[in-house]
C-alpha cells in the first residue's frame, strides 16, 4: 500500500471527512430516522475515492452503498464493507453469481439476467444466498428500465424463479432540479407510484422503493418512500444552481459543505520577458515582464484543457491565471503578483485557500459542464488523502 502522506506526492485530491459526515447529518435530518440512506460512491465516489469515502459514509451510519459496476461492488467487499450494495448500472449476466455469493444487490430489467437467474436456480446456487433484484421502473427518462405489461412480465418471471427476491425497486428523475417546472418529475412520480401499485396487485410488495436522488430529497419529501440515494450532494455540491436558489429560500439550515480539494506543487519558476510566447501553439503572450510556474499536473490527471488560457489556481490565497494551453502532465500560471512563490509550494487547483475559492462550479462555466464531471474525472490514479 502506497504511503498517503501528501508531500510524497506531486498532485493529490484531499477529502475532508468532517465535510461529509456533515452533510450525510443533513440528509438524516430531511429524511428522518425511519428512511434509509444510500451512500452513492459510483464512478470512484464521484471522483473522491472509492474506499476512503465509503469508510467515512460507513462510519455515518448509512444503510446501503451505491455503485455502477460489479468490481464497484467487489472492491467493497473485498475492502471489508458488510452493508447493503446495489450495482444501479448494466451488470452482464455472466457476473451474476458473483454477485450473489458476495450478497450484493443489483438492477434488473434484461430478461438475459432472468435466464441466467434459472440456471443458477437449478444448479441449486441460489439456496444459500437469494439474488435480490432491485426493478429498474421507467418513468420518463429512458435509459435502463422497465414499464406497464413488459414491468409486470418480467416481475412475475423473476418470482417464480426459487431462490429470486425481488427485494426494491425504484426510478430515476430526469428533470427534478428544474424548480422553475415540477410537472414533469411529477409525472415520474405519478408513474412510479402507478408502477407499485400494478406489483402489489398482483402479490408483488418489494422491500425498498426509492426514487430520491439528491435534489429530490432536498427539495420534495414524497419522492423519499423508503430510501433516500444521496449522490453528489452527499459530496456537498448542489445538483443545480435553481436546487441551491430553492433550499436558501425555504431552508436556511441546509448547508452542504463541499468535500474536495485538488492540490500540486511547483515544480519549478522561470522568468521571461515582456512579449514572450509560452507552452504548445503559442496561444498566449506574456504583456509584461514575468514570473511563470510550472505545475505537474496536465489533462492526463482530468485537469480539464479547456481551462487554458481562462482557468485560475490559488497560490498563498492569491488566484493565479493559467497561461497558455494545459499539457499532457504539465501546465503555466502566472506567479508575477506573488512574490512569496517558491518551488515545491502547494497550489490549490480546486478548493479553497485563505480567503479564496476556486469551485467546481466555476470550473464548470468555464469549460461548459456540470460540477458533477469537474470531480469526477479526476483521474483515479491520484492519491485521494482524508482529512478530518
Amino acid at each position: 500500500m502506497p504511503s498517503k502522506n501528501k508531500d510524497n506526492f506531486k498532485t493529490w485530491v484531499e477529502v475532508s471527512a468532517s465535510a461529509i459526515k456533515h452533510n450525510i447529518k443533513v440528509f438524516r435530518g430531511l429524511a428522518g430516522p425511519e428512511k434509509k440512506l444510500m451512500a452513492v460512491v459510483k464512478s470512484n465516489a464521484y471522483g473522491h475515492g472509492l474506499v476512503e469515502t465509503a469508510l467515512i459514509a460507513d462510519k455515518s451510519g448509512v444503510e446501503w452503498f451505491g455503485v455502477d459496476s460489479v468490481d464497484e461492488a467487489l472492491l467493497l467487499r473485498e475492502s471489508k464493507f458488510k452493508k447493503p450494495i446495489l450495482v444501479l448500472g448494466y451488470t452482464r449476466s455472466s457476473r451474476v453469481e458473483e454477485m450473489v455469493k458476495q450478497n450484493v444487490s443489483f438492477v434488473a430489467y434484461n430478461p438475459d439476467l432472468l435466464k441466467e437467474l434459472k440456471k443458477l436456480s437449478k444448479a441449486g446456487a441460489l439456496k444459500k444466498t437469494p439474488a435480490k433484484l432491485h426493478l429498474k421502473i421507467e418513468t420518463g427518462t429512458f435509459r435502463q428500465g422497465l414499464s406497464g405489461d413488459e414491468l409486470l412480465s418480467f416481475a412475475k418471471a423473476a418470482t417464480a424463479i426459487p431462490g429470486v427476491e425481488i427485494q426494491g425497486m425504484y426510478t430515476h428523475f430526469a428533470n427534478i432540479e428544474d424548480t422553475t417546472d415540477r410537472s414533469f418529475a411529477d409525472l415520474q412520480l405519478s408513474r412510479f407510484t402507478e408502477a407499485k401499485k400494478l406489483l402489489n396487485d398482483q402479490g408483488i410488495y418489494p422491500k425498498l422503493c426509492h426514487s430520491a436522488c439528491s435534489a429530490a430529497a432536498l427539495l420534495f419529501p414524497e419522492t423519499h418512500f423508503d430510501m433516500i440515494r444521496m449522490g453528489i450532494s452527499m459530496y456537498g455540491l448542489w445538483p443545480s444552481k435553481e436546487t441551491r436558489a430553492v433550499m436558501l429560500r425555504q431552508r436556511k439550515d441546509v448547508v452542504l459543505k463541499p468535500a474536495l480539494a485538488w492540490k500540486t506543487r511547483i515544480a519549478q519558476i522561470k522568468n521571461i520577458p515582456k512579449g514572450t510566447s509560452v507552452s504548445y501553439g503559442l496561444t498566449e503572450t506574456v504583456s509584461r515582464k514575468s514570473r511563470i510556474a510550472i505545475l505537474p499536473v496536465g489533462y492526463w490527471d482530468g485537469f480539464d484543457r479547456g481551462l487554458s488560457n481562462v482557468g485560475h489556481v490559488l497560490i498563498h490565497g492569491t488566484r493565479c491565471k493559467i497561461m497558455g494551453r494545459i499539457c499532457m502532465n504539465m501546465c503555466l500560471v502566472d506567479v508575477t503578483d506573488v512574490s512569496s512563490a517558491k518551488v515545491g509550494q502547494e497550489v490549490t487547483l480546486l478548493g479553497k485557500d485563505g480567503d479564496s475559492t476556486v469551485s467546481a462550479d466555476e470550473i464548470a462555466g468555464q469549460i461548459a459542464t456540470l460540477n458533477y464531471e469537474v470531480v469526477t474525472r479526476i483521474n483515479p490514479l491520484l492519491p485521494r488523502v482524508i482529512i478530518d
